[in-house]
């Protein structure tokens, strides 16, 4: 796989790591708050939730790596595909700023896979 693709899977994994940080550690912190734009009541409210969502995020950036540690390149595609369906839902449901932030990398990621 070309260099670009292979940056471009890492920085969409380290996305992910960063995610389930914020989502089951730093939730009901400060920069939790920030950044999903909750009040603390609402996020003591959905902590477990939250949490359960950033396992998830672990688990694409865990797929990712993977994918790419053992060159397996139909796995990172696959973990790809679904951080961009994840991204389109999330853009659905919740907000678009959620595509841009996890769906544009992943299609960049994508587009370096097929394209170089």
């Amino acid at each position: 796989m070309d260099v670009i693709a292979s940056v471009l899977v890492v920085l969409v994994a380290v996305l992910h790591a960063w995610f389930l940080v914020l989502e089951m550690f730093l939730w009901t912190k400060p920069a939790g708050l920030k950044t999903f734009r909750n009040t603390p009541e609402k996020a003591e409210t959905t902590r477990v939730l939250a949490a359960n969502q950033g396992l998830y995020n672990g688990f694409l950036a865990a797929g990712l790596l993977w994918g790419l540690v053992t060159a397996q390149w139909n796995v990172v595609v696959f973990f790809l595909l679904c951080v961009v369906v994840a991204a389109l839902y999330g853009a659905w449901s919740v907000s678009r700023r959620i595509f841009y932030v996890q769906g544009v990398p992943a299609i960049a990621a994508l587009a370096a896979i097929w394209l170089l």
